[in-house]
């Protein structure tokens, strides 16, 4: 049974690995999606896959890679996009002044 969550993850978690972090993670898991920082500081993720690989990748997102420091992960149970074929990171969002 195929599984998708669309993830908002705070804390210190830009800048330190963490959508790198997400991508492997997400790709050794078999999974796929994307993940961008977010202009508020916070990390996107939107991540698909078999229903226990995607709740792997929940709890890693709690965890992050070693330099980031997660305060809070707020995820949904979303539609599939079944066009996607990859994990992929998006580059930064353009800030605004």
């Amino acid at each position: 049974m195929i599984k998708a969550v669309h993830a908002y993850i705070s804390g210190q978690v830009q800048q330190v690995g963490y959508r790198q972090g997400c991508r492997q993670t997400a790709r050794s898991l078999g999974l796929v999606g994307w993940v961008r920082n977010v202009a508020d500081g916070r990390v996107e993720v939107f991540a698909q896959g078999l229903v226990d690989d995607v709740d792997r990748l929940v709890g890693w997102l709690w965890a992050g890679p070693s330099m980031s420091v997660v305060t809070g992960v707020e995820s949904d149970a979303v539609a599939p996009d079944l066009t996607l074929r990859d994990f992929f990171i998006y580059p930064n969002p353009m800030k605004s002044d």
